[in-house]
């Protein structure tokens, strides 16, 4: 979607959002008061509105949730207009607990407009759906494509091109420049333009935008065609990908001076990560309080078990390959690394990790701290620093990472977490390190916000159940 539509879309859903919680609002205040002059506390219940607006905005900025807006099916819109929803009230719930202001603020007004809004938002999404698409495809907002390249590519760019461009573009003709197809359709289009004609029926009928995706052709020639449509007003997009990944993996940017295309497997929209730090540091902060008040009784427990030191460090891998110090409760005796190549043969792992259920290293406050997870509470210092996030990948140790191959160096690609999906799927029943390479991928292809909030909370009932440590 070219930036034109994009911003018109966004604009208008977040305008009719905004309009339908206002209108479920008003419905849930009038089925609960039956008028304005009698409800009670109408200053709280007119804040509770202007939070609602305000969790509209935000959630549309930091969740990005009308991505695909057009393409989406009904069901799906539904399904995402819900989680919207539920997000929306228990915020505004957490709101007036929080401030001890909830027996002031209508239980019926919230479900009321919990219900009113589902639907409303929905319905009115249905219907910019059908107005978008015959607005952004009317004759005065089509943009008409035109598609130059060679005859070994020829199929697969039509193909491509149209199976990925949205429902604002319509491909009006077809050049093959190193052979003569004139006459050949694919993909219900015609092509109309060889090497020698292509600039002549440019010049000749309604265009706005040309594709350009010739390989290994000379530069002079591609150069010319470039210039001679810039010349015309004509925007042109020349594919420069000498590798082929999805579209939101390549950049075209300045670097040094020189116009650069910038190849990157990780996708990272740096605004949400910034919201990802902050929510780092206040997150690190309290639990750096949490673990200050537990470290006289931790220490005092870990002193009376065995002798040695209360906290353990160790040097592991951060991001991109960074070396830190990750610190622990101290959950085993003090010679423990020495004692781990005696046991590597009792490793049931399969791949770079160590693992052992019955490990006779731990201490017996050990197997305690490590099942309820205190033993990782410094890291929240680590958090604080930056070396480590509170969501991320496992950090290894500097002896795994020594043996990794390219696959394996791609889960440091980002800042390692106290928790993550590994974490919260099971962690004790996994047995292969390249499921937990696989995990860890996962988390790093499908980033979002939402997904740190989903295992934070997936973190805290693993961490109150006990389930998946040992």
């Amino acid at each position: 979607m070219n930036r034109k539509t994009k911003i018109i879309e966004g604009y208008w859903l977040l305008f009719m959002d905004l309009l339908s919680i206002s209108i479920s609002y008003v419905i849930a205040i009038l089925l609960r008061f039956r008028t304005f002059r009698w409800v009670d506390e109408p200053e709280l219940h007119f804040i509770g509105y202007v939070c609602f607006l305000l969790f509209c905005v935000v959630y549309s900025f930091l969740f990005d949730w009308n991505r695909e807006f057009l393409k989406r099916g009904f069901l799906v819109e539904f399904i995402a207009v819900v989680k919207f929803n539920v997000f929306m009230v228990l915020s505004l719930m957490a709101g007036l607990f929080l401030f001890q202001r909830g027996v002031y603020f209508s239980r019926l007004v919230m479900g009321y407009f919990g219900v009113a809004d589902v639907f409303v938002v929905w319905l009115v999404r249905i219907g910019m759906k059908k107005v978008l698409r015959i607005y952004f495809t009317s004759k005065s907002n089509i943009v008409k494509m035109m598609i130059i390249t060679k005859e070994s590519v020829l199929e697969k760019t039509v193909t491509d091109v149209k199976a990925a461009v949205d429902i604002n573009y319509e491909i009006v003709a077809l050049a093959c420049v190193d052979a003569d197809r004139r006459g050949t359709v694919i993909e219900e289009i015609e092509v109309n333009a060889d090497g020698d004609n292509v600039l002549d029926l440019a010049r000749q009928m309604p265009l706005d935008e040309v594709f350009i995706n010739l390989p290994e052709e000379d530069k002079d020639y591609v150069r010319h065609i470039i210039y001679d449509l810039e010349s015309m007003g004509i925007t042109c997009h020349y594919n420069i990908d000498i590798i082929e990944r999805p579209q939101k993996e390549v950049v075209v940017g300045d670097f040094a001076g020189y116009t650069v295309v910038t190849y990157s497997i990780n996708s990272i929209d740096y605004r949400r990560m910034a919201i990802k730090r902050l929510i780092d540091i206040i997150g690190g902060l309290v639990g750096c309080v949490i673990t200050a008040v537990l470290t006289p009784f931790v220490a005092l427990a870990i002193k009376l078990d065995s002798p040695g030191p209360v906290f353990f460090a160790q040097t592991r891998i951060g991001k991109n390959g960074r070396r830190f110090r990750i610190y622990k409760f101290r959950s085993m005796y003090i010679d423990a690394e020495k004692r781990r190549k005696e046991l590597e043969e009792q490793n049931e792992m399969q791949g770079l990790m160590f693992k052992m259920e019955n490990d006779p290293r731990i201490t017996k406050v050990g197997k305690f701290i490590r099942k309820t997870s205190i033993d990782e509470l410094p890291q929240f210092f680590n958090i604080v620093k930056g070396d480590m996030s509170l969501v991320g990948t496992r950090p290894p140790t500097e002896d795994e990472f020594e043996q990794y191959d390219s696959h394996y160096r791609r889960r440091i690609s980002m800042t390692p977490g106290l928790t993550g999906l590994w974490q919260v799927t099971g962690r004790s029943e996994i047995v292969d390190f390249d499921e937990v390479v696989k995990l860890d991928l996962a988390y790093i292809d499908n980033w979002t916000l939402g997904l740190d909030i989903k295992i934070l909370l997936r973190t805290v009932w693993v961490v109150l159940t006990g389930k998946g440590s040992k």
